[in-house]
């Protein structure tokens, strides 16, 4: 009797405990969108129906803030990530290869030509058209410079309270990530050169530093990290921070009323320029929330969708937009090393995302053919790290096993490409 009595309250402890963890995971992301102002994730097409998982429901809030900060999610003072801003003085330009004839271009209506050529590719016109966005050369002077400016202040923003907004003596802003561990940070940086790899722009460009008691670069915020409690050699992220970017609507195609995002003319003929060339930068998003496995921007939207219906109405979570219309993607610390070590809970949204498109940027795919055949991202990512950050040594690399997870997904998105092609050649 004293064992069934026991049990009981056993059972009637765990059900309000994870009551407890339901009703927590609701109000962080909340609190949290509200700050942003950047209300929910975003999304690709999606197919009603999917099993429900709500084991994972609290796993991005338990995720992103660590236990012993969690009764202080309702601060106030954590500014907004990214906008609201005014231009920070001495800023760099973003766009620094654009002109204003290619952005009158992008606004008139689409040309006599068709939007897409060989079956399941963006013509050739579209791509001339193509926003630049951080550019190789402009990336490695932001680099050069971020390294030797000395931060002079640090302030709550950036999303989560365990980033901080940078000022530079210079006036110029970046975003540091502390992560709650090192995989977060791990995750960002091998990320950003993963684009670098197959030819994605949209990513701010991005430097390691370290937190040495000796560091120039720190001394002026030291009593600030100090409040932190920072650990004093851990290794940061520092992202360049943009302004006057503005949140992104989920297009009509890839809502999960839609069939989807396919090359029929018919579809494609009535939408303008700058409808297209997004279009176009979400067909790349897709590609690479795919390959990293970042289940905290489409992914989250598609599983959002067992309780929140409109989700895709509001503006995705980790997505901007530059007043010319070209996709910024941010907060990418989910990619990869987080993405991979929770991949079984995420796989059958990430899955159904990329099965949503089947329409792509040429240049990306011959990117993914390449990796594909040479079966060499390892080794290239490796190179392209450790040629690009005095600091990959001190933050580490991916293991062997999510390398070669890597591997395999580049594998799978080439298969569903020709997949595609197979499907659509004809017409």
């Amino acid at each position: 009797m004293r064992a069934v009595t026991a049990n009981l309250f056993a059972l009637i402890f765990l059900c309000a405990l994870a009551s407890v963890f339901y009703m927590w995971s609701a109000l962080e992301n909340r609190l949290e969108r509200h700050k942003r102002r950047f209300p929910a994730p975003g999304g690709g097409s999606f197919h009603q129906g999917l099993p429900v998982d709500l084991s994972a429901k609290t796993f991005r809030a338990l995720l992103a803030v660590p236990a012993a900060q969690r009764p202080h999610m309702e601060s106030k003072q954590e500014s907004l990530n990214h906008t609201d801003r005014t231009a920070s003085a001495g800023s760099l330009d973003y766009h620094v290869n654009g002109d204003n004839k290619r952005s009158a271009r992008r606004k008139g209506p689409v040309k006599l030509d068709s939007p897409v050529e060989d079956g399941i590719f963006w013509s050739e016109w579209l791509e001339d058209l193509f926003p630049v966005g951080f550019t190789e050369e402009y990336a490695q002077t932001w680099r050069e410079r971020a390294r030797t400016y000395r931060i002079v202040k640090l302030e709550p923003g950036c999303g989560r309270i365990s980033n901080q907004l940078a000022t530079f003596a210079d006036g110029t802003k970046a975003c540091v990530r502390y992560g709650i561990n090192a995989d977060q940070v791990q995750g960002e940086t091998l990320t950003y050169y993963l684009a670098s790899l197959l030819g994605i722009t949209n990513l701010p460009p991005l430097i390691l530093s370290q937190l040495n008691s000796d560091s120039e670069q720190w001394a002026a915020v030291r009593t600030r990290l100090d409040g932190l409690q920072w650990s004093g050699r851990a290794v940061v992220s520092l992202t360049e921070w943009v302004s006057n970017l503005t949140g992104v609507i989920t297009p009509a195609p890839l809502r999960q009323e839609s069939s989807g995002l396919h090359p029929v003319l018919e579809d494609l003929w009535n939408k303008t320029t700058a409808e297209l060339l997004e279009l176009m930068q979400w067909t790349d998003l897709i590609i690479f929330d795919y390959l990293t496995a970042n289940f905290d921007r489409l992914v989250s939207n598609l599983f959002s969708l067992q309780w929140d219906s409109r989700v895709m109405e509001r503006d995705t979570n980790n997505l901007l937009k530059t007043p010319r219309g070209d996709l910024v993607f941010i907060d990418n610390e989910a990619g990869l090393v987080h993405g991979f070590r929770v991949l079984n809970m995420w796989e059958k949204y990430h899955n159904t995302v990329l099965s949503s498109v089947c329409v792509f940027r040429k240049r990306t795919t011959q990117r993914v053919a390449e990796l594909h055949r040479r079966r060499d991202s390892r080794k290239r990512l490796l190179e392209l790290y450790r040629d690009s950050e005095p600091l990959s040594v001190e933050l580490g690399f991916l293991s062997d096993e999510h390398a070669g997870v890597l591997q395999d997904r580049i594998d799978r998105l080439y298969k569903h490409i020709l997949h595609c092609k197979s499907k659509y050649s004809q017409l």
